[in-house]
């Protein structure tokens, strides 16, 4: 592999690895978890819930034993989405190209165990997209407005950062206008910091603290204070095991849900330009406190409990970029891709060759501006 192909694989199958992991100790406690597993989860587990056809609010969805959830399905979903546009995406394109992906073709769901429309799987705030785009006819750059406000746009945007490989900057920008078919507020915001990290990420030379600075010289508001205060919290800390205490009481202050994970208040996942979600900010501090290692940042993730899956896989994207492929675990990478049914490494060289060619047009764009603007400013 090229080490584009690499690093892209990496973040990919990365993130769908740490999602198939999360998916098993979503919604439950630090606690919960070592009683349920006999201690912090390692790897590859069975459901939290052994009937977990009629356990409630699970089913009837089959968690755990190696099953990529919702998060995996819309990524692979996004590179579609890409090979079919083959060019930089915006709001137009969610509605253009992503809802045809969501209703319109049936795929092998592990979690239903069946082959069926994304759409019978995606969460409500997913739903949304074609609710608003589909049969709201809403214009795609406002079709967001009024999607709870939660991590669903920066859990799949990964993909955003790797077509803008080592241009944070450009990744920002892209998701911002991408995500507007799907949230606003901090969740949009959110989405648009997750892509930068994986664009630095993906940079040659690349380290942990490099993707931080990134993050928090283009976040704005609550995404930017949390991320900065789980990350200073998270500088002090030596392994993620014993750092859940520390890590949550960092992000509280700007998180919308309760410590009762479950247990929702009226003001939660409300806009504000004072609060952030909590998966992008817990990532990037088990990314530090792992510095950089894909094993531990995502076992933090998973072991931490609450938004589970999304923490580890937005945390295995971001060291899957650092660390390329080989980074992810073997053992993982298998169980998880045999168990899904689902190929983790096509999509990541899909998604590679898509940001190759974009590169090259964007290439010929920018030397054809730069001889126009030489031409305008010539004596």
């Amino acid at each position: 592999m090229t080490p584009l192909e690499d690093r892209a694989t990496g973040c990919v199958a990365g993130a769908a690895v740490g999602d198939a992991l999360g998916g098993a100790t979503e919604g439950w406690t630090p606690e919960q978890i070592v009683e349920r597993y006999g201690g912090r989860v390692d790897g590859i587990v069975p459901p939290f819930n052994e009937d977990w056809r009629n356990a409630r609010p699970i089913a009837p969805y089959h968690k755990g034993d190696g099953h990529i959830t919702d998060d995996t399905l819309m990524t692979h979903a996004l590179i579609r989405v890409y090979e079919k546009a083959g060019r930089h995406l915006d709001a137009y394109a969610m509605a253009d190209h992503l809802v045809p992906e969501l209703m319109g073709e049936r795929r092998w769901i592990p979690e239903l165990e069946s082959d069926a429309l994304p759409l019978q799987r995606i969460f409500l705030a997913e739903k949304w997209i074609v609710a608003r785009l589909h049969y709201g006819h809403v214009d795609p750059r406002e079709a967001g407005v009024g999607n709870i406000v939660n991590c669903g746009a920066a859990m799949y945007v990964a993909p955003v950062g790797i077509v803008n490989a080592a241009d944070p900057d450009a990744a920002y920008a892209e998701a911002i206008d991408l995500t507007g078919a799907h949230q606003s507020s901090y969740g949009r915001e959110a989405a648009g910091v997750m892509a930068a990290a994986v664009a630095e990420a993906m940079r040659p030379g690349a380290t942990t603290d490099s993707v931080v600075a990134a993050c928090l010289r283009l976040a704005k508001d609550g995404t930017r204070a949390a991320i900065e205060s789980v990350c200073e919290a998270a500088a002090g800390l030596g392994h993620w095991d014993g750092s859940f205490e520390a890590l949550r009481a960092a992000v509280r202050p700007f998180d919308t849900v309760a410590d009762t994970y479950r247990d929702q208040g009226l003001g939660a996942r409300r806009p504000s330009r004072l609060h952030s979600i909590e998966e992008l900010p817990l990532a990037l501090g088990f990314l530090v406190i792992a510095k950089g290692d894909y094993r531990d940042t995502v076992l933090g993730g998973v072991n931490y409990g609450r938004d589970a899956d999304s923490i580890a896989s937005m945390g295995g994207a971001i060291a899957g970029a650092l660390g390329g492929l080989s980074a992810v675990p073997a053992e993982w990478a298998e169980g998880v891709g045999a168990a899904s049914r689902t190929d983790l490494v096509g999509p990541g060289l899909a998604i590679a060759e898509v940001a190759r060619r974009v590169h090259a047009d964007d290439l010929v764009r920018r030397r054809a501006h730069e001889a126009a603007f030489a031409d305008l400013d010539r004596r």
